[in-house]
């Protein structure tokens, strides 16, 4: 899935306002936390995560891992937050372009 940079860049507008829904704590990506990010992009379509401090793991190596295995796309990674975002065809459009839930 390529996306143009102006769609990049809205998603990234979008996201800033989000808050972090999903923690990546020091054993990294577990089968329960990929499990958690699947679940949470299924509702959601953009999530923002974060990567935690004590970990070996950092957000520039985990955003394509989890991305890859998600099938979604990673939108900005700062620090040790990444927002990753999938498109749902089966969630509610009504509110606006389909990155909104």
């Amino acid at each position: 899935m390529t996306m143009t940079g102006k769609a990049r860049a809205e998603l990234r507008a979008e996201a800033h306002h989000l808050a972090v829904l999903v923690h990546i704590g020091n054993n990294g990506l577990t089968p329960t936390v990929l499990q958690t990010i699947d679940d949470t992009l299924r509702t959601h379509e953009l999530v923002k995560l974060q990567v935690g401090k004590g970990g070996a793991l950092s957000a520039k190596t985990a955003a394509p891992q989890v991305a890859e295995a998600m099938g979604a796309e990673v939108i900005q990674v700062i620090g040790r937050t990444f927002t990753l975002y999938r498109e749902n065809p089966e969630l509610d459009k009504r509110k606006g372009p389909p990155w909104r839930s």
